[in-house]
């Protein structure tokens, strides 16, 4: 497991992010504690939440991840790099969601008692609020910074204007900036190659990528003709019908289907090449792999142990270039 400084800080991070976002929802508690003790024992030091978590709940939900995650952080708090975010409705009120310094504060404060810590590593706003002006924004989190509940900020879900003026306003305020963005990338969604990517490695902004298995997809286990299976990101919650929007077209199926069988013929696995691929790409610091079981995790990480020759690497290029273009709202 490397070992990777973010962005343009002295932060240290582990090349895989551990993502939480089943805990409590998909993974119960006692195999979400099975599935960090994996992660720790691999030399994962990296975590990622959300206040929101898990992925598919309701507000009577909200928090459990975390909560989850700060009982197993108990007595070894100081070992990881913990990330969490906010924005999204933490409750029913009409401040109970957004980028306000109302929000973030109190937000932040709920996390803190959640986790069980004193401080968050890497505060990210979920994605952009354009209802609340960014130096509004970029206040709450340098006051939290200047009080030890903060160490660096982030964004996630963000087009490349919208980092660039966050960067511009830190500029000039001279307060905190953002040192990390975590966008969604895989072989299947490439979209942030054009323009986030290479502004993040222009102005030293470290790139935490999600979902470089696609939602499993990359995985080779679904196939095209078949119903979305019980139980997945596909059809759980309120996140079934974003991931089935995002990976659940013929198109999609039919290029996993025909990675599958090329790495299948050179014996290797699509989940490992796929992994491998992201890793492998310029200004990506880390990939956050998730898991709903241990041995789900401990299959991932295989990727760290194999290499992606000239023609693996055109085989996996193909795959994005075959796909069909999608409007640019679908492009986070």
């Amino acid at each position: 497991m490397r070992t990777l400084r973010l962005g343009r800080t002295g932060l240290k991070i582990s090349e895989i992010c551990l993502g939480t976002m089943t805990f409590g929802l998909q993974t119960e508690r006692d195999e979400a504690f099975a599935i960090m003790d994996a992660a720790d024992a691999a030399g994962i030091d990296f975590i990622d939440v959300a206040d929101v978590y898990p992925v598919g709940g309701t507000l009577d939900t909200v928090g459990r991840t975390e909560e989850i995650v700060g009982a197993w952080l108990a007595g070894k708090r100081d070992r990881f790099v913990v990330a969490t975010k906010v924005y999204g409705a933490t409750g029913p009120g009409p401040n109970d969601a957004g980028l306000s310094r109302r929000h973030i504060i109190a937000a932040c404060e709920a996390s803190l008692r959640r986790l069980g810590t004193s401080w968050i590593d890497l505060y990210y706003i979920h994605r952009w609020d354009p209802q609340t002006p960014i130096d509004e924004t970029l206040a709450a989190l340098e006051a939290l910074r200047a009080s030890g509940k903060i160490r660096y900020a982030g964004c996630s879900n963000v087009a490349a204007w919208q980092m660039m003026a966050s960067l511009a306003e830190s500029e000039r305020s001279g307060g905190v900036r953002f040192d990390a963005v975590q966008p969604r990338y895989n072989l299947l969604f490439r979209a942030i190659e054009t323009e986030l990517l290479p502004a993040a490695q222009a102005n030293g902004v470290g790139a935490i990528v999600f979902n470089p298995l696609a939602g499993g997809l990359l995985t080779g286990k679904y196939k095209r003709g078949e119903a979305p299976r019980e139980g997945t990101r596909f059809t759980l919650g309120n996140a079934a019908q974003l991931y089935q929007q995002r990976y659940w077209q013929d198109q999609q199926l039919d290029a996993v289907e025909r990675l599958g069988a090329f790495f299948a013929a050179r014996g290797k696995t699509l989940t490992h090449a796929a992994l491998r691929w992201v890793l492998d790409q310029p200004g990506v610091t880390a990939a956050i792999v998730g898991a709903s079981r241990a041995a789900q995790l401990g299959d991932s990480l295989g990727a760290l142990e194999m290499t992606l020759d000239e023609d693996e690497r055109t085989a996996c290029d193909a795959a994005w270039y075959a796909l069909p273009r999608r409007r640019p709202d679908e492009d986070r």
